[in-house]
C-alpha cells in the first residue's frame, strides 16, 4: 500500500511540475511574441521563442519517459542538420516560400500525430479521442498541400493568378461538408478506420488544393497569415487528442495570433476573407496606348519630366522612400540603404514607409531592409508616414504599384477599392524605379503613371537602374 501510495504522490508530483514548466514556457512564447510586434527587438522576441520550444521538447521527452530513446536523437540531429543548410542556403526574397513550406511541415506533423492517435487509441474506445484526431489529421492535411500550393504560387512554379475551376465553389462546399460528415461519422465508428482515414485524406487534399489554388498572388500575405493559424490550430486539436496541455497551449497562441494577424491583413488590403477565398482578387487589366504614357528620353530607361532628376535629387532635403516586392525581386535592398547614405551625408532627411502588404508576407519589407543594415527608427508605417508625403521634396518608389496606387480612392468595383495606400501622390516629386509600366497583382491602372509633372520613371530591373542612378549622381556632384 505504501509503495501504491508513494507511486501515486510521484506521478502527482510530475504531473504538477509538468503543468508548472508548461506555464512557464507558455508565457516565454507569448513574451517573445510581444517582442516581436517591436522592431528594436523583434530579434531577441524570436529567439526567447525558440528557446521556449526547445525547452517544451525537453520537459515533453521528460514527462513522458522518453528521453532514453535513441533514436529520437537520431531524428533531431538529421532535422537540425535540414534545418540549419536550409537557414544558410535560401534567400531573403525566398522567406515567405519556406515560411509557406514551414506552416505545412508543422500541419503535416499534427496530421501524423492525429493519425497515430485514432489508431492508437484504438476504435470507439474514446469517442472525444477520436474526433478530435480525425479533425486534427483533416485540418493537418488540408494545411500541408494548401501551403505547398502557397510556396508554388511564391515561387512562380505554380500560376500567381487565381486558378478557378469549373464550378469551384460548388465543389468546395461538397467537399468540406463531406469532411464534416466524416467527422461525424466517427462518432459512431460507420466506416472501418483503416478507409475512413484514406477518404480523410483525399478529400482534404483536394480542399487544401481548391482553397489555396484560386487566391491571388496579390493576397498571398494574407494567405501565408491564414495558413500559419490553421497550422496552430491544427496542433491544438492534435495536442486535445493526446492530452498534452502544452501542446494545446502553444497550438493555440499559434492558432490565435495567426488569426489577428489575418485580420489585421484583411483590414491593411480592405479585403473581405470570404472574397479572398472565393478567388475575387483581380481584374483584366485595360491596355494603355503609348499617348497615355509621358514621353521623353529612353535610352537609360528613364522617362524624363520637366526638370533634370539629377538636379531634383540634388536639390530634395526631405525624402521618402518606399519599398516594393520589386525590390525583394531586384534584391536592391543594399543600393536602396546605399542611396540613403549618400542623401543624408547630401543634407536630407530620409525615412522610409512601409505599407503592411509591400512583400509577400507580414514583415516582409522590414526584414529585407534590415538585411541592408538600414536604422529601425527610420522605418515608418502607414498611418505615421501618410500626413508627412505633402510635406516631401521628393518619393522614391523602388518596385511598388498596388499599395501606392491612388485608383484605390475612387476605382470601386475593384479589388484595390478602399484599400489604405501610402499617399505618394501627394508628393511634389516622384520617381519610379519600377520594371514597367504595367499595373500590380491587383491588375489595377495606376493614375500615377499618367502624371503629368514632378514624376520620373527609371524602368526596369530595380537594381540595374538604382545602380545607374547612383553611379550617375555621384558623378555628377564631382564635376
Amino acid at each position: 500500500m505504501n509503495d501504491t501510495l508513494l507511486s501515486c504522490l510521484s506521478v502527482t508530483s510530475i504531473n504538477n511540475a509538468y503543468y508548472i514548466f508548461a506555464f512557464f514556457i507558455t508565457i516565454m512564447v507569448l513574451f517573445g511574441i510581444f517582442l516581436m510586434s517591436k522592431i528594436r527587438y523583434a530579434r531577441y522576441g524570436n529567439l526567447l521563442s525558440a528557446i521556449a520550444i526547445a525547452l517544451a521538447i525537453i520537459v515533453t521527452l521528460i514527462k513522458n519517459q522518453i528521453i532514453t530513446t535513441g533514436s529520437l536523437y537520431i531524428f533531431v540531429v538529421i532535422g537540425a542538420v535540414i534545418g540549419l543548410r536550409v537557414a544558410y542556403k535560401v534567400k531573403m526574397i525566398q522567406m515567405p516560400q519556406l515560411v509557406a513550406l514551414l506552416n505545412g511541415s508543422g500541419a503535416l506533423a499534427s496530421a501524423i500525430v492525429g493519425a497515430y492517435s485514432y489508431f492508437g487509441i484504438g476504435a470507439g474506445l474514446d469517442m472525444f479521442t477520436r474526433v478530435t484526431a480525425i479533425i486534427a489529421f483533416q485540418v493537418g492535411i488540408i494545411t500541408f498541400f494548401g501551403s505547398l500550393i502557397a510556396a508554388g504560387k511564391l515561387h512562380q512554379v505554380i500560376p500567381q493568378a487565381p486558378v478557378i475551376l469549373p464550378y469551384h465553389t460548388h465543389f468546395s462546399i461538397i467537399i468540406f461538408a463531406s469532411l464534416i460528415c466524416i467527422v461525424i461519422c466517427s462518432v459512431n465508428n460507420i466506416i472501418a478506420d483503416s478507409l475512413f482515414l484514406i477518404v480523410s485524406f483525399i478529400f482534404s487534399l483536394i480542399f487544401g488544393v481548391f482553397f489555396t489554388i484560386r487566391i491571388g498572388g496579390a493576397d498571398m500575405p494574407i494567405t501565408i497569415s491564414l495558413l500559419n493559424s490553421m497550422s496552430g490550430i491544427a496542433g491544438a486539436i492534435c495536442g486535445l487528442a493526446i492530452g498534452d496541455f502544452l501542446l494545446v497551449s502553444i497550438g493555440g497562441i499559434v492558432g490565435a495570433s495567426g488569426l489577428l494577424l489575418t485580420q489585421i491583413m484583411c483590414w491593411a488590403m480592405n479585403r473581405n476573407l470570404l472574397d479572398i477565398l472565393f478567388g475575387k482578387t483581380t481584374i483584366a487589366a485595360k491596355k494603355r496606348s503609348d499617348n497615355d504614357i509621358i514621353k521623353g528620353d529612353q535610352s537609360k530607361g528613364v522617362y524624363k519630366s520637366q526638370a533634370n532628376p539629377l538636379e531634383v535629387i540634388k536639390n530634395a532635403k526631405d525624402v521618402i522612400i518606399v519599398p516594393g516586392y520589386g525590390m525583394a525581386i531586384s534584391q536592391a535592398q543594399h543600393l536602396v540603404k546605399q542611396l540613403s547614405d549618400i542623401l543624408i551625408a547630401n543634407g536630407a532627411k530620409v525615412r522610409f514607409a512601409i505599407h503592411p502588404v509591400a512583400g509577400r508576407m507580414p514583415g516582409h519589407m522590414n526584414v529585407l531592409l534590415a538585411e541592408a543594415n538600414v536604422d529601425y527608427d527610420d522605418l515608418y508605417e502607414i498611418d505615421n508616414i501618410n500626413p508627412e508625403f505633402k510635406n516631401a521634396d521628393l518619393a522614391i518608389i523602388v518596385g511598388a504599384n498596388d499599395v501606392v496606387n491612388p485608383a484605390a480612392r475612387e476605382a470601386k468595383d475593384t479589388p484595390i477599392y478602399g484599400m489604405p495606400i501610402l499617399n505618394v501622390d501627394e508628393c511634389k516629386n516622384i520617381f519610379v524605379f519600377n520594371y514597367d509600366l504595367k499595373p500590380g497583382y491587383a491588375g489595377v491602372d495606376n493614375p500615377l503613371y499618367i502624371r503629368n509633372e514632378g514624376i520620373y520613371f527609371f524602368l526596369g530591373d530595380a537594381a540595374e537602374q538604382l545602380k545607374k542612378f547612383i553611379d550617375d549622381f555621384l558623378l555628377s556632384k564631382v564635376n
